[in-house]
């Protein structure tokens, strides 16, 4: 089973700038697609970017394209998400999460992280 363990988060003004990395435990990280997910305080659980297992494709949610962008080092067993011009809806527990099938099938996402907080103020 793949544990994900996330990093990164932190407190940071609006505008400003976090980079997360969600490391793997397995070598059989390299198959498959990965993504990331948030969670606000008193709201669902939202996708963020995925990326698949090859880097050819990513996507994005529209809140956060054109600032975010996803990313992976296979030979490291990491993903990472960059995090630019943050802004205070940004503020969440950030999870990433490995998919066993397409990274567009969002209930095939199966192995989560613990999570990590960002904070965005105002």
């Amino acid at each position: 089973q793949e544990q994900l363990i996330e990093s990164g988060g932190g407190l940071v003004q609006a505008g400003g700038s976090l980079r997360l990395s969600c490391a793997a435990s397995q070598r059989t990280f390299s198959s498959y697609g990965m993504g990331w997910f948030r969670q606000a305080p008193g709201k669902e659980r939202e996708f963020v970017a995925a990326i698949a297992w090859n880097t050819v494709y990513t996507f994005y949610a529209d809140s956060v394209k054109g600032r975010f962008t996803i990313s992976r080092n296979n030979a490291k067993n990491t993903v990472y998400l960059q995090m630019n011009s943050l802004k205070p809806e940004d503020t969440a527990v950030y999870y990433c999460s490995a998919t066993i099938g397409g990274i567009y099938s969002m209930n095939e996402y199966v192995y989560w992280g613990q999570g990590t907080q960002v904070t965005v103020s105002s």
